[in-house]
């Protein structure tokens, strides 16, 4: 599953640079005499490219749904599949309002689990979350390949009424984040270990003493240690200071890296992805070249932290439209 979820996220910059997003207006700019808007098609439609912002009056039987719009359940945060794919395809339109941007199932906008309009602030991110629609089979709408589409659920309905909890929760783990542990130099199993540590996460310690104005403590206790309490503070300013989005993608980095500062890190562009993943994995990865690989193991562990990291680092950079 998430090796099918890797393909088709690296996928959505090529079909989002190539333009195969269908650009709707807002329903004041369709033109006039009610007739259909048309814009570049992601992939199906009819022969004419059309599609309809009301609903034609062919295709009431179709589906039995509300007639502007459809909202997923709430077990689509959680579920494996919910249902069959009832649309022809998906689409982009901007938001009614002008402000923002929406996405489009067939004639019908697209609506979060709680019923509520699925605004999205770039149309690069509302393009790759059509593009998420439009790869589901006719069988089933399998929500654990749409990480962008439960990213942004997450980020415009969960954060604005839990923000303050989620802060908290990330820096009550701060203490004892992964940059922060390392492993004893004077064991013959740790050894190596530590070595690797100081070769690839020393670099990040170094960065966080420039970037904060601390110089992080590291421990080798199993339970932890305690940061400065200025750091703490410096920390915390920047996750208040952060957008719905960006606290979402950085929570779910967070979450999967067992790392705040990795997530800050890729925040503030220090590092890349597989930058961020080799870090991650660095005590995993040594003992792999030691003892050797498990199939059916470490690699759909790999493959299942590959697909949280990306998925969350390019809702970040779609979030803020680049």
């Amino acid at each position: 599953m998430a090796t099918l979820a890797t393909r088709r996220l690296l996928l959505l910059p090529r079909w989002v640079a190539g333009g195969r997003g269908r650009l709707l207006g807002t329903a004041a700019e369709a033109s006039p005499g009610g007739e259909e808007a048309r814009g570049e098609g992601v992939g199906g439609g009819g022969s004419d490219g059309a599609i309809y912002v009301k609903k034609p009056a062919a295709a009431a039987a179709v589906v039995t749904r509300d007639e502007t719009s459809v909202a997923m359940p709430t077990s689509f945060m959680t579920g494996s599949v919910v249902g069959k794919r009832f649309y022809r395809e998906a689409t982009v339109r901007r938001a009614d309002d002008g402000n923002g941007w929406t996405v489009m199932l067939d004639y019908r906008t697209l609506k979060s689990p709680a019923k509520r309009p699925l605004k999205l602030p770039s149309r690069a991110l509302a393009m790759a979350i059509a593009a998420e629609w439009e790869y589901q089979e006719s069988d089933g709408i399998r929500p654990f390949t749409m990480p962008l589409m439960k990213l942004a659920c997450t980020a415009l309905e969960r954060v604005p009424v839990t923000r303050r909890k989620v802060i908290d929760n990330l820096m009550k783990k701060f203490h004892q984040d992964l940059v922060f542990c390392r492993s004893p130099a004077d064991s013959e199993l740790t050894a190596g270990v530590h070595q690797k540590q100081k070769e690839k996460i020393d670099p990040i310690l170094e960065w966080v003493d420039t970037e904060f104005g601390f110089k992080p403590v590291v421990y080798t206790t199993f339970f932890g240690g305690k940061q400065d309490e200025g750091l703490a503070k410096a920390v915390e300013n920047v996750l208040n200071k952060a957008t719905n989005c960006e606290l979402a993608s950085i929570d779910a980095m967070a979450a999967a890296a067992h790392s705040l500062v990795i997530p800050l890190a890729i925040f503030r562009e220090r590092l890349g992805i597989e930058e961020a993943i080799e870090l991650i994995r660095v005590e995993e990865d040594h003992q792999v070249d030691r003892w050797g690989l498990v199939e059916g193991g470490h690699d759909v562990d790999i493959a299942d932290l590959k697909v949280q990291m990306s998925s969350a680092v390019v809702f970040l950079g779609l979030s803020r439209g680049l």
